[in-house]
């Protein structure tokens, strides 16, 4: 899998590290089990500093979306805990809502980015 930053963006570089991972994982690309480079050989690839990448792997084991194994590294692995995941989901969601209602947009306009995204990265 190749990560690409983007230096520019006000977005955490370790924040995007993590998105295209689960991005990975939602399209298929990364499976249960996989297992992703190391710190040192992300950090080398993508240009950064090996910390930014232990921080990336850190929160998506926080996520439940791997686990760091001392042997194999930072494998992947979905999180079985679909109650809290959806508690997650929803406390994220009333925050985004909250703010989209501020900018006026409409719950059709809503609906069809999620059907948009539901229908790339989603089986």
């Amino acid at each position: 899998m190749v990560i690409e930053i983007d230096f520019n963006s006000d977005e955490a570089i370790y924040m995007q590290v993590r998105n295209q991972i689960i991005i990975g994982i939602a399209t298929s690309r990364l499976q249960e089990g996989d297992v992703l480079p190391s710190v040192r050989q992300m950090a080398n690839q993508i240009g950064i500093n090996m910390h930014t990448v232990n921080k990336a792997y850190s929160v998506l084991r926080q996520e439940g979306l791997v686990t760091i194994d001392r042997r194999k590294g930072a494998v992947v692995a979905i999180d079985a805990d679909r109650l809290q995941t959806l508690a997650e989901l929803k406390e994220q969601l009333l925050i985004l809502l909250a703010k989209s209602s501020c900018k006026y947009i409409t719950r059709e306009e809503i609906h069809q980015l999620i059907d948009e995204i539901y229908e790339e990265y989603c089986l």
